[in-house]
């Protein structure tokens, strides 16, 4: 959005602009009582008498005829235009925080390749953390807006979406890892393992936390909420493609627009092992395969492709939103088609309804591309990836070691007091647990909750492209 320049200042117009700032957004403003007036030739009765025959009686609201002769006139988006608006504070909130997250992310990265900390938290953690638990809460909170829908059929789609994820990650789940590569079966393994040698040092006979069916029946159930929450936003982004296609003039814009929606589809692809990794790695190069790229490195350009798919879906939110703002004028243009009569103060609200729901269209644009790309971050960090493609670049750190610090391992102090010895065995606790939860396990998490975000994205935007493009038409 591009706001008035005033006293408050570039930082303070940054705050409001959120993540579009490359041009302006212009609403379109619903016309007066006193515009329709004229426009229909009516003019304000003294007397009953007269607001009897202009078409108005003292309790029925005033009509006019649809095929009015109405342009709708439009404005800048400004500051003081958006401070009202439907979920503001939550859009401005998230925005916020995910700019000042990402930026201690780049600088945590940058003090990390610099300095090389073998003791340290990762506080980019912490941060890329909060930023998942936000965007989750804000599209929860959307979702309970449209159960509370009084005609329902927002709920009844809800609902029947979940189910439908939830069936979709079973079968998910059941494929082999010789298909879809996101090294759950290993990563699970490893922590079984891993937790059954911590319980035995405790003193505690177990066969494992949590069974792998458990497991998996805890990762559908994820999945099946995280699809619901993803209906309505991969619905509306369908809408807004089309409509956005129908807005731009460029050659160049409209290939980034169908590039930008089958980003989502892209991402799938890059872990379906026999479509890309198994012809990157062994390609068919008559007798002999020369793998083309190393596995580390191809992990490291998947995070790559990643991150300017989700930086492509940040600079085309402009035209996703104008192309929103525009279905006033859309709506107008509809109801010149139709006969009859409408009142003025329902034309007023189907025109003003488009801008006061700006702020929820921009989070159902903005909360799952949030989602996608902390989660990709987290999937560098915690599966510890590496930045550079080039093989040398890459760290040589086993996996499953990797976030052990070394005083672990280390000879624990002289016992001269009560105090050091406790921290000696919280030290080696906090070890423990993080040999327990190693970068395995997160790497093949991570990788299956990074996948499926993208999957529901496709998925529920296919079907609203579809929608749009042939249910609503016939």
């Amino acid at each position: 959005m591009c706001w008035e320049r005033g006293r408050a200042g570039r930082l303070k117009r940054w705050r409001r602009v959120g993540p579009v700032r490359a041009s302006c957004l212009r609403w379109y403003q619903h016309p007066t009582e006193e515009e329709l007036r004229i426009l229909a030739g009516k003019q304000r009765g003294r007397s009953k008498k007269d607001r009897k025959y202009n078409g108005h009686i003292e309790n029925k609201p005033l009509t006019i005829p649809k095929d009015i002769d109405l342009h709708l006139e439009t404005k800048s988006v400004t500051e003081r235009d958006t401070v009202a608006l439907h979920y503001f504070p939550e859009y401005q909130w998230l925005v916020d925080f995910t700019v000042a997250a990402t930026v201690v992310y780049v600088v945590t990265e940058a003090y990390y390749s610099i300095v090389k900390p073998s003791q340290e938290m990762n506080i980019s953690v912490v941060w890329c953390l909060l930023v998942l638990a936000f965007a989750v809460k804000v599209l929860f909170s959307l979702t309970t807006h449209y159960f509370k829908a009084e005609d329902g059929g927002e709920r009844s789609v809800c609902v029947t979406f979940g189910f439908f994820f939830f069936v979709k990650a079973m079968a998910i789940l059941i494929v082999t890892e010789n298909y879809l590569e996101f090294g759950l079966e290993s990563g699970f393994s490893n922590f079984s393992e891993s937790a059954m040698q911590f319980l035995e040092k405790q003193g505690l006979e177990s066969q494992g936390p949590v069974s792998k069916l458990t497991f998996k029946l805890f990762l559908a159930v994820l999945c099946s909420l995280i699809g619901a929450f993803l209906t309505f936003p991969g619905l509306r982004l369908a809408q807004m493609h089309l409509d956005a296609l129908n807005l731009a003039t460029e050659k160049i814009t409209q290939t980034l627009l169908h590039i930008n929606f089958l980003a989502p589809l892209f991402m799938v692809l890059l872990w379906v092992k026999p479509i890309t990794k198994d012809y990157i790695m062994n390609p068919p190069l008559g007798k002999e395969s020369v793998p083309l790229i190393s596995e580390d490195t191809f992990d490291t350009v998947r995070l790559w492709i990643i991150i300017l798919l989700c930086a492509l879906r940040l600079a085309m939110m402009r035209h996703h939103l104008q192309a929103y703002l525009n279905l006033a004028q859309k709506s107008v243009d509809q109801m010149k088609k139709e006969a009859g009569r409408i009142s003025m103060v329902d034309l007023q609200k189907m025109v003003a309804r488009v801008f006061y729901y700006l702020c929820v269209i921009a989070l159902q644009y903005v909360a799952p591309l949030v989602m996608l790309l902390h989660t990709t971050l987290l999937l560098k960090t915690l599966g510890n990836y590496s930045w550079g493609i080039y093989p040398e670049l890459n760290s040589d750190t086993p996996v499953e070691n990797s976030l052990l610090p070394s005083s672990v391992y280390s000879e624990s102090p002289p016992a001269d007091g009560k105090m050091k010895v406790t921290v000696v065995q919280i030290t080696m606790a906090l070890g423990s647990l993080k040999n327990i939860f190693t970068p395995l396990l997160f790497r093949g998490l991570l990788s299956f909750l990074t996948w499926w975000i993208a999957a529901c994205l496709f998925s529920t935007s296919l079907f609203g492209l579809f929608y749009h493009q042939y249910l609503t038409v016939a």
